[in-house]
């Protein structure tokens, strides 16, 4: 718990730094710009292709009612895709560069030996992706039950950023057996990373450096169990 306050706390100064911030923006806001416009351009068509799944009322005169809940849909999914690929561009693009800053600066001491990493995390952060996307797709139509719009988006995106970044923050310094070590003694504190990363998400306009928040929380929980791991087997560092 102590290394997951601290993680959350480096994050945040983190934040502050210029270089940081400015990967930490364009991410989200290219991919709010290009859901933006996908959606003006194919609302209708995406309305028509969500309307099935929306159960139709038999009474007469409340049809705006199911009207209104494809558009709840419509916007449930968009965001999804928005903060799918916020992520996707944060892990492939920005990411890299977060590591470097963070470890040269907290953790300058760790060597890397990650083998094929940037491919390792590409094949990763695709692969969580697809999974993500399916679920959140495929659970759409659970959102119109009260009580859902928490626990669904919270639960997918807290799945997604630990399943993303805990191999994302580690391929690049640590071996395949340290990757799995670290990964299988530290699964509750990973998982709880991923769910108040994502529940950030809802807070306005922070919700914008979300994404990149939850990486760099990875970055120093992966790293620090990294070097605590290293220490324990008395490797000199």
């Amino acid at each position: 718990m102590a290394e997951l306050l601290a993680a959350f706390s480096r994050s945040l100064r983190d934040l502050r730094r210029g270089e940081v911030l400015w990967h930490a923006l364009w991410p989200p806001l290219v991919s709010l710009l290009l859901w933006a416009l996908l959606g003006y351009a194919f609302w209708t068509d995406a309305q028509a292709f969500l309307a099935p799944l929306v159960p139709q009322l038999p009474w007469s005169g409340w049809e705006w009612v199911s009207r209104w809940a494809t558009v709840f849909l419509l916007l449930a999914a968009l965001a999804a895709l928005i903060y799918l690929t916020a992520m996707t561009l944060v892990a492939v693009f920005a990411l890299p560069l977060l590591i470097r800053l963070v470890a040269l600066r907290d953790y300058p001491e760790l060597g890397r030996h990650g083998e094929n990493a940037f491919m390792a995390s590409l094949g990763n952060t695709l692969a969580a992706g697809g999974i993500f996307l399916l679920g959140a797709l495929l659970s759409l139509p659970l959102l119109l039950i009260p009580g859902m719009l928490l626990v669904l988006p919270l639960f997918w995106g807290a799945w997604l950023n630990q399943r993303t970044f805990r191999f994302d923050a580690l391929a690049d310094h640590a071996t395949p057996a340290e990757l799995r070590r670290i990964v299988g003694d530290n699964r509750r504190s990973f998982w709880l990373a991923g769910l108040v990363t994502a529940g950030a998400g809802y807070l306005p306009l922070f919700n914008l450096l979300a994404p990149a928040f939850a990486a760099l929380v990875f970055v120093h929980l992966g790293l620090a169990s990294l070097r605590r791991l290293r220490q324990d087997q008395g490797i000199e560092l």
